[in-house]
C-alpha cells in the first residue's frame, strides 16, 4: 500500500483516515478541499485542480482524500488502493455536525474544512442515492490491480486501521 485514494461523503471520515494512514504508512497525505480552496473559500478553477492532482499522484507514495467526482478517474488510475468510507447518511451528517461543534468552521489545516450550509447538508443526505452509485461504477471501471477497502461504520474502520498498523510493523 503506496498509493491511497480514500473518498466517500462529507462526514464520513476521510480525513481521519487519510491522517492515520499517512502516519501508519509514512506517506505525505494531501486533503483536497485544501487544495480546492483558499482561505477565503474560493474554488480553484477545476483544470487546474486536475493539474495539481497530476502532480500528486505522479509522487512515489501518496495518501489523498477527498471525493471530487470529477477528477477521481486522476486518482483512480494512479492509485494502487481506494479506501471507500460507505457509512449511513446518518452517520455523514452526524459526522459534519459534530465536526462543526468540535472544530468550529474554517480551514483548521489538518484536513478539517468547515462550512456547512444547505448545499453541504443536501449532498451529504442525497449521497448514497445520487453520488456513491456514480463513485462506485468509476471504482468498478478504473480498479484494474487496485485494492478496494469498504469501511461502513467507524468501528469497522478503526479495525480496519489497527490491522494496517499490524501488517506494518
Amino acid at each position: 500500500m503506496r498509493k491511497v485514494a480514500v473518498v466517500g461523503c462529507g462526514g464520513s471520515g476521510k480525513s481521519h483516515v487519510a491522517r492515520e494512514l499517512g502516519r501508519i504508512l509514512d506517506a505525505p497525505v494531501t486533503h483536497l478541499d485544501a487544495a480546492f480552496y483558499d482561505d477565503e473559500w474560493n474554488a480553484l478553477p477545476m483544470d487546474k485542480f486536475t493539474d495539481v492532482q497530476r502532480e500528486l499522484v505522479a509522487q512515489p507514495r501518496w495518501v489523498i482524500d477527498g471525493n471530487y467526482n470529477s477528477t477521481l478517474q486522476v486518482r483512480l488510475e494512479a492509485c494502487d488502493t481506494v479506501v471507500l468510507m460507505d457509512v449511513s447518511t446518518v452517520a455523514a451528517l452526524y459526522g459534519i455536525f459534530s465536526r462543526q461543534i468540535r472544530h468550529g468552521a474554517g480551514h483548521k489545516g489538518n484536513g478539517v474544512h468547515n462550512r456547512i450550509h444547505w448545499g453541504v447538508i443536501k449532498y451529504v443526505a442525497t449521497y448514497r442515492r445520487r453520488m456513491r452509485p456514480r463513485v462506485m461504477a468509476k471504482i468498478a471501471e478504473l480498479r484494474s490491480g487496485t485494492d478496494v477497502v469498504l469501511l461502513a461504520n467507524r468501528r469497522q474502520t478503526h479495525r480496519w486501521l489497527r490491522k494496517v498498523a499490524a501488517e506494518q510493523s
